[in-house]
């Protein structure tokens, strides 16, 4: 039998790319994740920017779409040959409302496509106006290992003018559920809500609390654009008491035990993301599914995909067996902000070394934008750790353009 051939990602010869003049010469694969994107949700909350889409009256086409899903993978495999799967997050739109027995059919299909590490995170997402008890059971069954639960709130009037379909009981009854079924549970909320004050604000987080689950992400409501809070924007807490409920909440969860390792995510020790932190570490990631994401390394460089956004183009992109949308390689000159809008999300900051591991350049390409921020004083550096100081972390977009190739 012939001896296996190993292709290794090898470096290319340097050449004149933006940036100094350095070509990303990428010496090893990054970790890498697999999102799965899920795009249906039974109605449109009004903040929300996400891919999501509710539910018509023919249903959702699950059958078709999960085809679409293993077709998707399939014809993606070529780009991660022999490459582990270290996280698999199902995110959307609103994943809870894949029947169990289609859930267990895509993960079992992805089981047998993949190099799957047997430690993998797996999480689901899930509305609690759309599980109970028995279905996170299911989900569990079916290989699902971390819940995430779109609380939001659990003020009723809150809810109500977020356009959440669950009331605070459900909310109660869902992350109880969870963290009966799963070790690891993550519950999201929001906060600077319409007409909110800070007490309702700490009133949320005591209830969140007093459940004990291992992973909070607390996210300020921000108005997108197109979003129906753009169109008719609601009146929201001024800038300085949405500060002090951020101050008031990093505290309070500080005080509780958990860790503020990034923008807007606590854990207890050991219960932080790990699909996320590879995100934030510039890893890599496959997305598959309506309208998802993905960036890949190989040795010819570093490439950004898109899917179909809408579900009806996906499903038509089954027909065609053409899924990628868009795929553009990113150049040198990129390549700085494109690391440090992930990795200066962590606030204990990253290590010198990671920039080249991940993006193939020297880190001489990054130091004219840290110099930039350690003047204006939105970073410092602990031996060969840089990390956003407190006025980074708040002002992290200001930061991020230090960066942007001119």
């Amino acid at each position: 039998m012939a001896e296996a051939r190993i292709i290794p990602i090898a470096p290319r010869a340097a050449a004149p790319a933006g940036s100094g003049g350095w070509a990303p010469q990428l010496s090893a694969s990054p970790p890498l994740s697999l999102y799965v994107h899920y795009p249906w949700c039974v109605q449109k909350c009004p903040y929300c920017d996400f891919n999501s889409h509710a539910v018509r009256d023919e249903g959702i086409p699950e059958a078709a779409y999960l085809a679409a899903l293993v077709a998707d993978l399939e014809s993606a495999l070529p780009q991660i040959w022999g490459r582990r799967v270290h996280s698999i997050f199902i995110g959307g739109g609103t994943p809870s409302l894949i029947s169990p027995d289609g859930l267990d059919e895509l993960l079992t299909a992805i089981r047998m496509r993949v190099q799957l590490d047997p430690m993998a995170e797996i999480t689901l997402e899930a509305n609690p106006g759309t599980v109970d008890a028995g279905r996170f059971k299911a989900f569990r069954q079916a290989g699902v290992n971390r819940l995430s639960v779109g609380i939001q709130s659990f003020d009723e009037r809150h809810l109500q003018a977020l356009g959440r379909i669950h009331g605070r009981a459900d909310a109660i009854a869902a992350a109880e559920a969870a963290l009966t079924h799963f070790e690891a549970v993550n519950l999201d909320l929001m906060y600077a809500l319409p007409g909110q004050t800070l007490a309702e604000a700490e009133a949320d987080l005591a209830t969140a609390l007093a459940l004990g689950p291992g992973h909070l992400s607390c996210y300020h409501l921000t108005l997108e654009p197109n979003t129906a809070f753009a169109a008719n924007p609601p009146q929201v807490p001024d800038p300085d008491a949405s500060a002090d409920m951020q101050d008031r909440i990093e505290a309070r969860l500080g005080d509780a035990g958990y860790r503020h390792y990034e923008t807007s995510a606590f854990a207890k020790p050991g219960r932080e993301c790990r699909h996320n932190l590879n995100y934030w570490a510039f890893g890599d990631y496959l997305g598959i599914g309506a309208g998802a994401h993905g960036k890949l390394s190989s040795h010819e460089g570093i490439v950004r995909e898109t899917r179909p956004k809408h579900p009806a183009a996906y499903l038509a992109a089954h027909h065609s067996g053409q899924f990628v949308q868009e795929r553009r390689n990113l150049g040198a000159a990129e390549l700085p902000f494109e690391f440090m809008m992930n990795a200066l999300r962590l606030n204990q900051g990253f290590p010198r070394h990671l920039f080249t591991e991940r993006t193939g350049l020297p880190f001489e390409a990054a130091e004219a934008g840290l110099l930039k921020a350690r003047q204006q004083g939105l970073v410092e550096t602990d031996g060969d750790v840089i990390r956003p100081t407190t006025r980074g972390r708040h002002f992290l977009n200001e930061l991020l353009m230090l960066f942007l190739a001119e």
